[in-house]
C-alpha cells in the first residue's frame, strides 16, 4: 500500500487558521457509512445523529504549554545567542522529557540550554530532531512551563492564537499532550449537557498526544512506517461503560482518533476493553478489524497521513477520498481549527 495512495488535493486558504465561535457552530460532514451518502450539517446538528444509549469516548488529555525557546551554552562560558526550539513530547521523569528541537544538528550530549527560567542538558540523542533533555531548575517544573511555555500549535497554522484555551478541548483534566484532540474542540459544556440528557453516555479515556501527531509518512510502503508510542489510560470505571454497551449491541462512538486508537489498543480477544494503561504505537490503515469502535467524530486531516489512513481503514480509501473532496468542493475548512466529519 503506497502513501500516495492517501493523497488529496488542498487549497491552502482551506487551511483553518482560526477557530469559529461558538465552537458547536462549525461545520460537519455527515457520512453515513452504510449507504455512502452525505448530509451537509452544523456540529451543533450532532444530537440528531446520536441516540439514547450511545456511548461517546472522549480523550479529557489537556495540552501543556509544550513550546519553549532556549539559547545554546557551549562548554566555555560564552553563549551563543541562536535560538533553540524545544517541543515537549514525553515525559520520562519528573526533570527528564523526550524533546523534538530544532536546529538538531548541534544539539549533542552534554550541550546545555538557557531557558530564562530553568536550564536543560541534553543527555539522550535520537533520530529526526528528537532529544532527551534533563531540566535544571528551582521550584515546580509546571508553574515554570507556564511561565515560559507556548502553545504547541501546528506549523500551518501561522496565525497567533488570541485565547490559549481555544486549543483545549471544554473537557479537557490531564497535563500532558503535545497538541489537541481536535475532535473534541467542537464540543461545549452545553451541548454535552444536552446529549447526556437526551441518553448518551459519556466514557472517557486518556492518550497524550505526541510525536505519532507529528511525524510524517516518509516511507512510500506504508507499511514500513513505524509509529512512535503513546501513553494511554482507561480506567475500570469507563471500561465498563463501553463494554455494557457492547455487550448490548449499543453503538460506541470515538471522538477523534486518538480515542480510536485507545480503545483498540485496549480491547482484549474477547472483544471487551480492559482497564489498562501503558504506551501504544497501534497503528490503524485500510484492513483493520475494528473490535469496538462503530462510529466516528473527526476532523479533516493531511493529505498522506496516518489519521487519513486511519479513516480510510473505517470506510475504506476511496470512499474517504471521495468524502474530503466533497469537503474541498464545499469549501470546509480543514485540518486543527478546522471544520468537522462525522460517520455513522
Amino acid at each position: 500500500m503506497d502513501t500516495k495512495d492517501f493523497y488529496y488535493d488542498l487549497p491552502k486558504e482551506l487551511i483553518a487558521q482560526t477557530p469559529v465561535e461558538p465552537r458547536d457552530s462549525s461545520r460537519m460532514l455527515v457520512y453515513d457509512k452504510d449507504s455512502g451518502a452525505i448530509e451537509h450539517k452544523h456540529f451543533y446538528d450532532i444530537c440528531d445523529y446520536l441516540r439514547a444509549g450511545d456511548v461517546l469516548v472522549i480523550n479529557n488529555t489537556k495540552v501543556i504549554p509544550a513550546r519553549i525557546f532556549a539559547t545554546r551554552l557551549p562548554r566555555t562560558d560564552k553563549t551563543i545567542e541562536k535560538n533553540t526550539e524545544v517541543l515537549l513530547l514525553k515525559r520520562k521523569e519528573y526533570d527528564v522529557w523526550e524533546c523534538i528541537t530544532r536546529p538538531a544538528k548541534k544539539l549533542k550530549i552534554g550541550t546545555m540550554l538557557d531557558f530564562g527560567a530553568m536550564k536543560g542538558e541534553i543527555i539522550g540523542f535520537g533520530e529526526e530532531g528528537i532529544r532527551t533533555v534533563k531540566f535544571i531548575f528551582d521550584g515546580v517544573f509546571e508553574n515554570i512551563l507556564d511561565e515560559i511555555g507556548n502553545m504547541p500549535l501546528p506549523p500551518y497554522i501561522t496565525e497567533k492564537l488570541q485565547d490559549k484555551n481555544r486549543y483545549q478541548t471544554v473537557y479537557s483534566k490531564i497535563d500532558g499532550s503535545a497538541a489537541a484532540p481536535t475532535a473534541g474542540l467542537h464540543f461545549t459544556p452545553e451541548l454535552l449537557d444536552k446529549l447526556q440528557s437526551n441518553g448518551v453516555q459519556i466514557a472517557k479515556v486518556l492518550l497524550h498526544v505526541g510525536l505519532g501527531t507529528f511525524r510524517p509518512v516518509k516511507e512510500s510502503d506504508i507499511l514500513k512506517h513505524k509509529m512512535h508510542s503513546e501513553y494511554y489510560e482507561v480506567d475500570e470505571a469507563n471500561a465498563d461503560i463501553i463494554n455494557s454497551a457492547l455487550k448490548d449491541g449499543r453503538r460506541v462512538i470515538c471522538v477523534g482518533t486518538t480515542s480510536v486508537r485507545v480503545v483498540e489498543s485496549a480491547v482484549g480477544e474477547d472483544g471487551l476493553v480492559k482497564p489498562s494503561n501503558g504506551e501504544t504505537q497501534i497503528f490503524i490503515y485500510p484492513g483493520y478489524k475494528f473490535k469496538v469502535v462503530k462510529g466516528l467524530i473527526t476532523n479533516f486531516h493531511l493529505p498522506e497521513s496516518t489519521l487519513i489512513m486511519l479513516v480510510s481503514a473505517f470506510i475504506g480509501r476511496e470512499n474517504t477520498l471521495g468524502a474530503y473532496n466533497t469537503a474541498v468542493r464545499e469549501r470546509y475548512r480543514f485540518f486543527s481549527f478546522g471544520d468537522a466529519m462525522m460517520i455513522v
